[in-house]
């Protein structure tokens, strides 16, 4: 059965960091992403990683800022957080594709989410 696990969330002061891990199971051969939904607002797309060529992918409001990254022989991707603001505040999910994650439709699969608040 996939799934996906978040962990690294938490509370941050502005201006730090934070890194969030995403570890896959039960599936192979999957783009992986970030997602985000602040309270009271749709999710949105953070940032996505191929499969294939590790190719990368941001939002416009945290290019700069956030890193995606992954480890295939760990099945994990990882989103580096840095220079946080509290308008990051928003539960992060992590989402994996066979094909693309892409902002255009739903990934295939979704994590739980972890929280993440930045204080000001």
């Amino acid at each position: 059965q996939a799934q996906l696990a978040e962990s690294g969330g938490g509370l941050v002061q502005a201006g730090g960091s934070l890194r969030l891990s995403c570890i896959a199971s039960g599936f192979a051969y999957y783009a992986m992403g970030w997602y985000r939904q602040a309270p009271g607002k749709e999710r949105e797309f953070v940032a996505a990683i191929n499969w294939s060529d590790s190719n990368t992918v941001y939002a416009d409001f945290v290019k700069g800022r956030f890193t995606i990254s992954r480890d295939g022989t760990k099945n994990t991707a990882y989103l580096q957080m840095n220079s946080l603001t509290p308008e990051d505040t928003a539960v992060y999910y992590c989402a994996a594709d066979y094909s693309q994650v892409t902002p255009l439709r739903p990934p295939d699969y979704w994590g739980q989410g972890t929280q993440v608040t930045v204080s000001s």
